[in-house]
Order: C-alpha cells, then sequence, then structure tokens
C-alpha cells in the first residue's frame, strides 16, 4: 500500500495520506488524473492504464467523444471498471491547467473536479476512495493551493453522513 504521512479522522470516516503507487492500492475506487480524451497520458493516468490492461482503455474508447476528441470535460468525471486494478471503479477526472492570471477559475475547477469525484464515489456506493494530487504535476496547479483545495474537499465528504468511509491521497 505505502508509507502512512498521515491519518485524520473525522465524524463519519478517515482521511489518509499514504506516500505509495496509487495503482497499489485496495479501495473500491481509484481516481485517475485524466486528460479530456481519456485514453491514456503519462503519470498517473499512464500508471492506471498500464496497470489495469488494455480493457480500460476500450472502455475509455467507447464513452463518447465531442467533436473535438473530449470525453470528459474540465471539472467533471466519468466512470469505468477497474480492470487489472485492485479497485472496483476508476474515477477519471480531469482538472484544471494552472495559469496563474485564471488563478481563481482554476481553483473553483479543482473544486469541483473533487466534488465531482466524491459525488461519482456516493453514487457507486464506495466505502474507500484513493486519489492523486490531480492537477499539480503536468497540469502545474500549485502543490500546496491543490493540497489546501483536496483536503477541504476531503473533509467536507467525511464531515457528513455518506457511503465513502476511506478518502486517502496517495502521494508518489
Amino acid at each position: 500500500m505505502g508509507s502512512w504521512i498521515a491519518v485524520e479522522r473525522h465524524p463519519h470516516g478517515r482521511l489518509e495520506l499514504v506516500e505509495g503507487d496509487i495503482v497499489d492500492q485496495h479501495v473500491d475506487a481509484v481516481v485517475n488524473a485524466a486528460n479530456s480524451s481519456l485514453l491514456g497520458g503519462g503519470g498517473v493516468d499512464g500508471a492506471i492504464h498500464t496497470a489495469a490492461g488494455p480493457a480500460l482503455l476500450d472502455a475509455c474508447r467507447a464513452l463518447p467523444a465531442d467533436g473535438h476528441g473530449r470525453r470528459c470535460p474540465t471539472g467533471e468525471v466519468r466512470v469505468t471498471p477497474g480492470f487489472g486494478l485492485a479497485a472496483r471503479w476508476v474515477i477519471h477526472a480531469v482538472g484544471p491547467v494552472y495559469e496563474e492570471r485564471y488563478r481563481a477559475r482554476a481553483e473553483t475547477l479543482l473544486q469541483q473536479t473533487y466534488r465531482s469525484a466524491f459525488a461519482a464515489a456516493a453514487e457507486l456506493g464506495a466505502r474507500s476512495i484513493a486519489l492523486p494530487a490531480i492537477s499539480a504535476g503536468a497540469y502545474r496547479f500549485p502543490v500546496h493551493a491543490a493540497a489546501r483545495i483536496a483536503t477541504a474537499e476531503a473533509r467536507s465528504v467525511l464531515d457528513r453522513p455518506g457511503s465513502l468511509e476511506v478518502v486517502r491521497f496517495v502521494l508518489f
């Protein structure tokens, strides 16, 4: 699973920070920091596609795309089976590309991305979810700002009743 960094208890579950590989997580749902085409890429996206196997790419290709090849707009999510992963589902989340002059919009979109991922997990009845630091890699979102948004959204979910009992951020 990885090395524990921190555990925070909440009224309806716990927030975990783990250093490790997201593809090794034994949870109900894994969040993929995807691009809008959902056809794989580098970083977390590439690792998840590789570990899940070619059926994941086939499932993503089967999702409808707009005229520009976008299967998932920024701030939204799409769900597929986990295939070769330990997780039952993959929640593909498209976060914003960060540009300082549009900081407020990027922050709003990142909040929306996490909210969409948590809402999808709730719809699936997932009890546990593992997430990467969405947009904090190739999409250049400042790490401290991304962490503040991610943990605030996770705490909000865990402070009210719902299906999610474990929200695990997996940091590579």
